[in-house]
């Protein structure tokens, strides 16, 4: 069963039924268009390239004329002429002489050069005839071109709506996409709401605007099968709407700094690279997707982008032709058989101005190279070693305009390329990490690698010489140096009140030391020793809240007497004496049913007690602590012991004998470590009096942590 309305097609609407047509463009293209997607229609990009740079920076920084021809002068050529200038004849090609009689107002101005020993870059009159002692800068350029990027940054929206790329020193790539996407929606609300069902795919309404004011900007003719009358579409609003975006970026710089500049708005880079270069000085060229065939076909491919070179020879001899417009006849299938199918494929695209490179927004250099070519040539080594302190004074110049003083960005190889006759030879070294770079240090690692070429033979005449650093990294964030950790003056006195009140002592007395502790008063290795003697008489099985034995060294009557002092007969798990003694000593019976003592068994002569015979040596060691240990006991008449008793005492008892002496008593004896070692600094912390004799302390060999205050732990190594 048919229907009785006519059919109305939904996509795109025909006109001739009264419905409006829709655009060619989706809604899902209109969404791309925000996050700068490089295979969208709608994308559009610029291409900003300065008038004549070099001529232009001399100008501005003369104070010259606009009208003035002007040229910028390198040794006996010119590298720079004004567009004045050029009205004349004039070209990089010819002599100075030409250039004079062509133009006679013609202002010549040098480049800034580097002259040996000097510390920076400055104009000299007669640069031109020095070439021998003169090295070309073109720090200025560089300068203003920083100013350039900033303004332009500037002018556009922060990121990461703005994305720029600064191509060469004169040149920058915008990428307007996302920008344009925010302007549209605010222009036409009908693009604010969904897509019709939902579908992403659903065409865009057409633009209410049936004519677009293009200013005084430069259009670019339309292709044979398009014409002006035709409505426009969404591609065309936003180039328009990019147009006026790089109209006041122009007139910025040209405000702002004093440059003009022509630019390029298009599609993709490649095309937007040549439209600016389309219409100059101070223009805007403006290249529509409808008139991008007409564009491309007015081109020899040789001007464009990686088609110079030896591809573009080759595609000439192949092909017999270097206009595009010549090679759009030819099939993709010719181009692969040719060229190979990457190659093919993309030439094939390239000529029909298919580009997909992003605009890289990172902007910071990746290398920097200074160097000089040589006319005479130089023979000898301290020559060479001139020029390297040139280059490395123009290189740190540029690192630190790159922010290496602050830490910002630093490189992490140094490169230098040599040239002798035919032959370059390179060598690289890379740069210490762990401290900062300055000019001795890159002059000296220049100077390891001008060794290296030297050792290797052939190294003069030298012809050209090259310095570089690469591998940029950005520097540390957030990082101290150690003096932010310390505390000083009032604040550290602070700290020192809050650690004593940590420590249970009163702060009374403000900053004054602690007042001397009494001589009767138990010392670190005192409390120590009480409880290794203390757990002697525990088992971990009896151990009670009312339990304690008496200190062994109050029984002792004086510290020479150590045969006295009372020692437990069995030795307990964290025992100093020996912790693997922590088990009785097993006894066996005899014949005659008299107990003895196992035959791997040590009884000491010191404290009778019978111990494992392989914990000898650590059980002599601890008597020999307690004895040092006696000598801070004060005697009945508030003196101490004479230490110089219990040294001769000590020494000699426990080197007495060779094949029993423990690690410790043989490095002693062999004067490997000395008895006695004097801790007068340590006393207050290891609870010992002012007045003790300061050499009467402890063996070297035994090693004190000082972590705590009133209790030192001490072991013998």
């Amino acid at each position: 069963m048919s229907s009785s309305q006519p059919f109305i097609p939904s996509s795109p609407l025909s006109p001739a039924a009264g419905h409006p047509r829709k655009s060619r463009f989706t809604f899902k293209q209109l969404s791309q268009l925000a996050l700068s997607s490089t295979t969208n229609p709608l994308r559009v990009i610029a291409h900003i390239d300065l008038d004549a740079f070099y001529a232009q920076c001399e100008g501005v920084r003369l104070g010259i004329a606009e009208d003035q021809p002007l040229a910028v002068q390198q040794w006996q050529g010119l590298i720079a002429i004004n567009y004045p200038a050029r009205k004349y004849g004039l070209t990089r090609h010819i002599t100075i002489t030409e250039a004079k009689r062509l133009c006679p107002n013609l202002i010549m101005q040098h480049v800034a050069t580097w002259k040996e020993g000097d510390a920076k870059w400055a104009y000299h009159e007669d640069a031109f005839a020095q070439i021998a002692t003169h090295k070309v800068s073109l720090d200025p350029y560089r300068l203003e071109s920083r100013r350039i990027l900033a303004c332009i940054k500037d002018v556009l929206p922060p990121s990461p709506v703005q994305r720029v790329e600064k191509a060469s020193v004169d040149e920058v790539f915008l990428d307007l996409s996302a920008q344009i996407h925010s302007i549209l929606l605010e222009r036409y609300p009908e693009l604010n709401g969904p897509a019709p069902y939902d579908d992403p795919t659903e065409c865009l309404p057409r633009p209410p605007t049936t004519a677009l004011d293009w200013n005084t900007d430069a259009l670019v003719d339309l292709d044979n099968n398009e014409t002006e009358d035709d409505d426009p579409d969404w591609d065309d609003i936003t180039m328009l709407i990019g147009s006026e975006i790089v109209r006041s970026v122009r007139a910025a710089i040209r405000e702002r700094l004093k440059y003009t500049c022509s630019a390029g708005i298009a599609r993709n880079k490649m095309i937007a690279k040549l439209g600016s270069a389309h219409k100059k000085p101070n223009q805007q060229t403006i290249v529509r997707n409808r008139a991008v065939q007409q564009f491309m076909g007015s081109f020899r491919f040789t001007k464009i982008r990686n088609l110079g070179g030896k591809l573009g020879e080759d595609v000439v001899s192949k092909f017999g032709t270097e206009q595009v417009q010549e090679l759009l006849n030819v099939s993709l299938g010719q181009l692969k058989s040719k060229l190979g199918d990457d190659t093919g494929s993309w030439v094939y695209e390239i000529i029909r101005g298919e580009d997909t490179n992003e605009v890289n927004s990172r902007t910071q250099i990746k290398s920097m190279l200074s160097a000089k070519s040589f006319r005479p040539t130089i023979n000898s080594y301290d020559q060479a070693v001139k020029w390297l302190r040139i280059f490395v004074a123009d290189i740190f110049a540029r690192l630190v305009e790159e922010g290496i003083l602050e830490n910002k960005r630093r490189p992490k190889t140094v490169n230098l390329h040599h040239r002798q006759g035919g032959q370059m030879r390179s060598r690289q070294a890379p740069i210490p990490s762990g401290r900062p770079i300055d000019e001795n240090v890159l002059f000296n690692i220049a100077e390891i690698l001008l060794g290296q070429v030297i050792v290797d033979g052939r190294a003069w005449p030298c012809a050209n010489l090259q310095l570089s650093v690469g591998g940029f990294e950005e520097g540390p964030t957030g990082n101290r140096g150690i003096g932010g950790f310390l505390v000083r003056g009032d604040e550290a006195k602070a700290v020192k009140h809050s650690l004593r009140d940590s420590d249970g002592h009163a702060s009374d007395h403000g900053d004054c030391r602690p007042d001397k502790r009494p001589k009767t008063e138990q010392g670190a290795i005192q409390r120590f020793l009480s409880r290794q003697e203390a757990s002697h008489g525990e088992s971990d099985e009896d151990i009670s809240a009312n339990h304690s034995d008496p200190d062994p060294m109050k029984g002792s009557s004086s510290p020479d007497d150590d045969e006295q002092h009372d020692v437990p007969q069995k030795s307990r798990k964290g025992d100093f004496a020996g912790s693997n003694a922590a088990e009785s000593i097993p006894l066996r019976k005899a014949a005659d049913g008299v107990e003895k003592i196992a035959s791997n068994t040590y009884i000491c002569k010191d404290c009778n007690t019978a111990l494992p015979s392989d914990t000898k040596g650590e059980h002599e060691d601890w008597h020999f602590a307690k004895s040092i240990a006696a000598t801070e006991k004060p005697t009945g008449s508030g003196g101490t012991t004479s230490a110089s008793r219990v040294r001769a005492k000590d020494r000699k008892k426990f080197t007495s004998s060779r094949t029993n002496a423990t690690p410790t008593q043989r490095r002693m004896e062999k004067g490997q470590i000395s008895s006695l070692l004097s801790v007068k600094p340590y006393q207050h912390l290891l609870g010992m009096s002012d007045d003790v004799e300061s050499t009467a302390c402890f063996p070297r060999g035994m090693k004190v942590d000082l972590h705590e205050r009133d209790h030192a732990n001490l072991s013998v190594l």
